[in-house]
């Protein structure tokens, strides 16, 4: 069954003008959560952090505040909102995506910074290396850009004469403009920089492509819906790189689990909050990617998912 999500926005203190948040959440230690999506498409994951905080002894309002701040997907947004988080001197800086990482990382060089899903960190020069990453950045991979590869060899496994592939992605996000390079089959690349882009590049590529692969970026994933509805229109299978996508309709994933980051991301938190520096915490590799299919959206599409494909998904939507 497909998991009911829900908007988390830092509970009620989420509607409270601005200075009264601010006074409130002088009087706590205050974790500062840049979010590059829109809050719909990250409620799981600020669910599973919240949670994690919670069982390491830091509950929201009592032991610490948390100022949330959306970008909705616009990359313009994120270095407002973080030298918002500067000015309210929070005590650490949490976000995910590259250029959630860079902006944090741009805009202060004192207050630590926890990125939960950065696909290439050193490559991307979110931190120096994995083991020292130096300076007040640290987190958790999640390596999009090493698995174009896999996830195409599972595209090819439901569709196995696929000869050309479109791709979806945000050259502007760093991580997704290098996996949107490692795909290795002939491609036709379109280029998706405002939700607006969507809905031209499926007509562009009707007829050029026997799928669709949809790059690592919080705008596309924001947009999910919009991205899985038009692709059903044009008969084309996705392949995706989280779990929320097959979700909302798309056909295949392959990836870490975002809500396991974020709960790692915690973790993290936890550390610094207690005096660890983020220049001595090493940044993490996934160990486990999951497989997820979409049994709906197949038969939609006419595809017949190989038995021994479904013995390997980590989860089968029906």
């Amino acid at each position: 069954m497909r998991r009911r999500e829900f908007i988390l926005l830092g509970g009620a203190a989420a509607g409270w003008p601005l200075a009264a948040r601010a006074q409130q959440a002088g009087k706590l230690p205050t974790i500062g959560f840049l979010g590059y999506s829109a809050p719909s498409a990250a409620s799981a994951w600020t669910a599973a952090f919240v949670q994690r905080l919670r069982e390491l002894g830091w509950i929201e309002n009592r032991d610490i505040a948390i100022e949330y701040r959306w970008a909705e997907g616009r990359i313009e947004r994120l270095a407002e909102i973080a030298m918002e988080f500067v000015q309210l001197n929070v005590r650490v800086i949490v976000t995910y995506g590259t250029p959630g990482a860079l902006a944090a990382k741009q805009a202060t060089s004192v207050i630590p910074v926890v990125f939960a899903l950065v696909g290439d960190p050193v490559g991307t020069g979110v931190v120096t290396t994995l083991a020292r990453p130096g300076g007040n950045l640290t987190g958790l991979s999640n390596q999009s850009i090493d698995l174009p590869g896999k996830r195409l060899d599972l595209l090819r496994e439901v569709v196995p004469g696929l000869r050309r592939l479109a791709i979806l992605g945000n050259s502007s996000n760093p991580s997704s403009a290098l996996e949107m390079s490692n795909v290795g089959i002939e491609v036709a690349s379109f280029e998706i920089r405002r939700a607006e882009d969507i809905a031209p590049a499926f007509e562009a590529l009707a007829g050029r492509a026997g799928a669709v692969y949809v790059a690592t970026d919080m705008l596309l994933l924001t947009n999910r819906v919009r991205i899985n509805t038009l692709a059903l229109g044009v008969k084309l299978p996705t392949m995706h790189g989280a779990q929320q996508y097959v979700e909302a309709g798309g056909l295949m994933s392959y990836g870490t689990s975002y809500t396991a980051q974020f709960q790692r991301a915690a973790d993290y938190v936890d550390k610094i909050l207690r005096g660890t520096k983020p220049a001595d915490i090493p940044v993490e590799q996934p160990t486990k990617f999951d497989l997820v299919v979409n049994l709906t959206t197949a038969k939609a599409l006419g595809l017949a998912i190989p038995e021994t494909l479904l013995l390997r998904a980590d989860e089968v939507i029906e």
